[in-house]
């Protein structure tokens, strides 16, 4: 088995701590990532293993050279356009990354005889859910282009994987929070806004009556459950 996987998106916040792990592992990683959102900086403390491509998925010339020459067995698709309200201003720009650019990802895989791919779906397919925490088996009601997006990314993954034998998974991914989140921007994740107001000394910014609920789920934990997922150690992964 090859050792080398790819791992798109991994300069930004969730990539960079599977990037992390993987080459700890002695896995050869490529990182692609156009580096919108992801940053070299969170890569900073890893000195080998690591083969950094900046590359955006949506363009299938430059994805196809990573290809090239390498013989990888896993990718970890990570990449994506994130945020709701963006995505209603400007949804060509989310399907070009999130439905165009994970198309491109499954191309290269089939012609390049990737084994296994895994997917970071969004809870957000869910629209807005009646239950708290939130089963996967509610009903899917993707609400926004973002949504939208990110369910047709994870309906290509699974259809490939029906079509072409490849192995696909998709996790759908709820509110991840940790080290390496946004602190700011307007559309910045709640917890890494409530952490920059806190360490500055400023006022939470609660939106609504306060009594709205969220699934959280600390980042470390989902890396350990994609990497177990990718090694298939446990049946209940």
């Amino acid at each position: 088995m090859s050792n080398q996987v790819l791992v798109t998106g991994g300069a930004g916040f969730i990539g960079s701590h599977l990037v992390e792990k993987l080459a700890a592992k002695g896995y050869k990683v490529f990182v692609v990532d156009n580096f919108s959102s992801g940053s070299l900086k969170n890569l900073s403390t890893i000195k080998k293993n690591i083969f950094i491509k900046k590359v955006d998925i949506s363009n299938y010339k430059s994805l196809k050279k990573v290809f090239l020459n390498n013989k990888i067995e896993c990718i970890f698709h990570l990449a994506g356009k994130a945020d709701i309200v963006p995505s209603i201003r400007n949804p060509k720009v989310y399907f070009d990354t999130n439905v165009k650019g994970t198309f491109n990802l499954l191309e290269l895989a089939r012609i390049h005889g990737v084994k296994k791919i895994i997917y970071t779906a969004s809870s957000t397919c869910y629209g807005i859910p009646k239950k708290y925490p939130t089963s996967e088996k509610e009903i899917i009601s993707p609400m926004y282009p973002y949504a939208l997006t990110k369910k047709l990314g994870e309906d290509l993954i699974l259809h490939y994987g029906k079509v072409y034998k490849l192995s696909a998974i998709s996790l759908r991914l709820f509110n991840v929070y940790g080290p390496r989140s946004r602190t700011a921007g307007t559309y910045g994740a709640v917890l890494g806004v409530f952490l920059s107001q806190r360490i500055n000394k400023y006022p939470l910014t609660i939106v609504g009556n306060g009594k709205q609920t969220r699934d959280f789920t600390y980042v470390s934990d989902i890396v350990d459950a994609i990497y177990c997922v990718y090694k298939k150690k446990k049946k209940n992964c």
